[in-house]
């Protein structure tokens, strides 16, 4: 603990009061690890009380801890069991880091009010949180208690105590500021915001000067400022052949010359050069005072332009920035038009920006541009947006997604939007319909398991027809195969369970087998039907079973078969705006991701359902782009996985 040396008796510090009963048994922990879970908080104050609730506080987009929690303690069953934890767990290291607690106050005022805050600096660098507040607990009860720390969670040598009430902090200060903590004189005082402290007036000795001749030498430098203060050093850089680089630097021995000698120099006139003097900076001090007035100029032109900059895309190879300025002036002026290129080639990279020279002619610009044609090529216009509020949307998109997924096991079709078939109940007149309430059709099909497709047409070798007149159901061209894959099992006469020549108790199937030289696929073929009872001969397929096939008298005749034909893959199908708009709202995304989903499939197999499901999230005519260009739908793609692994969305094993 560190030991107060004070250089005069302290007299008259008061016995401090006993602490008065909070009403809530909140408390806040905080200097937490990263790792820590609320399984870990509520395992360590268990030890004290009966605890009722436990939160780390997280991101709302990465869901990473913010480094605080609140730890709330069951007040009917034990009012004091939160006091004693804030006295025999404040400062436990856990996960090898001291946690800091106190009162969760839910009136921000007394933080902000800065009464009873007070700053101490100079302080050791031994000492911790825990050595501060026991030092400075003698004086009144203390509500936080903080060491300023690095990354490295060393001591910048100054801390901050928040007493509960004014008269503690006054009585602190009167006490210990001036006095030796660990043999180094400290300063206590009232605690100022930024805002609130006074400008200081920035102290140097080092003056940097330049545009300098070539032909003066470091004494010169010398003479030229020695009239405003004792120098200790002046020099003039130089290269490696000894030339003069036309700059050098002066350090004098007070501050207040080296100011004089900046005011003075600065834009003076010496041998018909123009002077430039300032403080020595060191680079990093220099690029980041450089960067930050980049920024500021940036965040200027920003704010002026927004909302008339435009971002056009999916540009021709041919198309320059004359091109674009010319195709974009019919609707407004404009004040600058430039074609992305290819640092080192200078190839066009398919995008490029127009700004305008107000908001109407922005709007209507993008109005009239998006998805118009320009050399063959479906434009793509819209507001221009800086690339890290595109992060932040993406991002939420995702986090919005991922919680309104369903909790639960995978569906047996695959991730994404691939499931399996609908249950297909007969209705009027034998067509089979979807059953209300039966899982319907996702997007897009998911890839076939090993061994490729499986024919779920139903009973297979001999075994007994179960359905009855008109029932059929399709059969699946593949687990999660899309509507359409699959071919109907049409209705016929057969025989049910029943011994050879005896009645049967139901009617079976007879289907339509339609082999290759009918052209359906080999995948899709249909089955004979099976109404033969058990322990008789198979007949082949395609035909019905002997005579127990044969119609009862009075028995309505089975409608004639309906020959097959090959389905159609609606995936195969070119998409473009025309039969895009012709679709319903309901159907557009449907129709877009059963196009898009096995394009997506070749550059990501396991992730494809996720990822496709993400991009149906941009607009149609953007959709349309990814269709036609192969690069554009890499591009998307990439970002998509940079943001399911920021998310930590990539199921285990998956390496992408």
């Amino acid at each position: 603990m560190a030991t107060v040396a004070p250089t005069a008796p302290v007299t008259d510090i008061p016995t401090p009061a006993a602490p008065v009963a909070i009403s809530n048994s909140v408390l806040y922990v905080g200097d937490l690890d990263r790792d820590v879970a609320e399984a870990q908080l509520f395992e360590l104050f268990t030890q004290i009380g009966p605890v009722q609730s436990v939160r780390v506080c997280r991101d709302a987009v990465t869901r990473r801890s913010l480094g605080y929690a609140y730890v709330n303690y069951n007040g009917a069953l034990d009012p004091q069991a939160a006091a004693r934890a804030l006295e025999a767990l404040n400062f436990t290291p856990l996960n090898g880091k001291p946690i800091r607690i106190m009162w969760s106050l839910r009136d921000p005022s007394s933080r902000k009010s800065g009464l009873g805050n007070i700053f101490i600096k100079n302080l050791d660098k031994s000492i911790d949180n825990k050595a501060l507040h026991d030092t400075f607990s003698a004086f009144g009860r203390i509500l936080s208690c903080k060491v300023g720390t690095d990354a490295n969670g060393n001591s910048k040598g100054y801390g901050f105590v928040h007493f509960e009430t004014e008269e503690s902090a006054q009585l602190s200060i009167s006490k210990v500021n001036g006095m030796m903590i660990e043999d180094k004189v400290v300063y206590v005082g009232p605690f100022q915001s930024r805002d609130d402290r006074p400008a200081t007036k920035e102290l140097f000795s080092n003056v940097y000067i330049k545009n300098l001749p070539n032909e003066d030498t470091n004494e010169d430098l010398a003479k030229l400022v020695g009239e405003f203060g004792e120098v200790t050093s002046a020099v003039i850089m130089k290269d490696d052949k000894g030339v003069s680089k036309c700059f050098g630097f002066v350090n004098f021995k007070d501050p207040e010359s080296a100011a004089k000698c900046v005011e003075t120099l600065q834009g003076k006139e010496h041998k018909s050069k123009v002077l430039y003097a300032g403080r020595a900076q060191k680079k990093s001090e220099r690029q980041a005072e450089q960067k930050a007035k980049l920024d500021e100029k940036r965040q200027e032109r920003i704010a002026k332009y927004q909302g008339m900059n435009l971002y056009v895309k999916n540009l021709a190879d041919d198309v320059d920035d004359e091109a674009l300025g010319v195709e974009f002036s019919a609707h407004g002026t404009i004040t600058s038009a430039r074609v992305m290129k290819d640092g080192e080639k200078g190839k066009s990279k398919g995008f490029g920006f127009v700004c305008l020279s107000s908001h109407e002619e922005a709007a209507q610009a993008v109005a009239a541009m998006h998805g118009k044609m320009l050399k063959g090529k479906p434009l793509y216009v819209a507001l221009a947006q800086r690339k890290e509020v595109r992060k932040v949307q993406l991002e939420q998109q995702a986090a919005q997604r991922m919680m309104a997924r369903p909790q639960g096991p995978m569906p047996p079709g695959g991730m994404g939007y691939g499931g399996p078939m609908p249950f297909m109940a007969a209705g009027p007149g034998g067509m089979a319909q979807q059953r209300p309430g039966a899982p319907g059709v996702g997007y897009f099909p998911t890839p076939y398991p090993a061994g490729g497709p499986r024919n779920m047409s139903g009973p297979r070798n001999g075994g007994p027809g179960r359905q009855g007149p008109g029932m059929g159901y399709p059969q699946q061209g593949g687990y999660g195969a899309p509507a359409g894959y699959g071919t109907m099992v049409m209705p016929g006469p057969g025989r049910g369970r029943g011994g050879p020549g005896g009645p049967g108790r139901g009617q079976g199937r007879q289907g339509n087998y339609a082999g290759p030289e009918q052209g359906v696929p080999q995948g899709f073929q249909g089955r004979a039907g099976r109404g033969q009872g058990r322990g008789g001969p198979t007949p082949a397929r395609g035909m019905s079973r002997g005579p127990a096939a044969v119609a009862a008298p009075g028995a309505v005749p089975p409608p004639p078969p309906v020959p097959l034909v090959a389905p159609v893959d609606p995936g195969s199908q070119p998409l473009n705006t025309a039969m895009l708009a012709a679709a319903a709202p309901e159907q557009q995304k449907t129709m877009i991701g059963e196009r898009l989903f096995p394009l997506i499939t070749k550059l990501q197999p396991e992730l494809a359902g996720k990822i496709t499901g993400m991009l149906l999230e941009m607009d149609n005519q953007e959709l349309l782009i990814l269709l036609e260009s192969n690069e554009a739908l890499a591009e998307k793609v990439d970002e998509a996985i940079k943001v399911l692994k920021e998310h930590n969305a990539i199921p285990q094993g998956i390496v992408v």
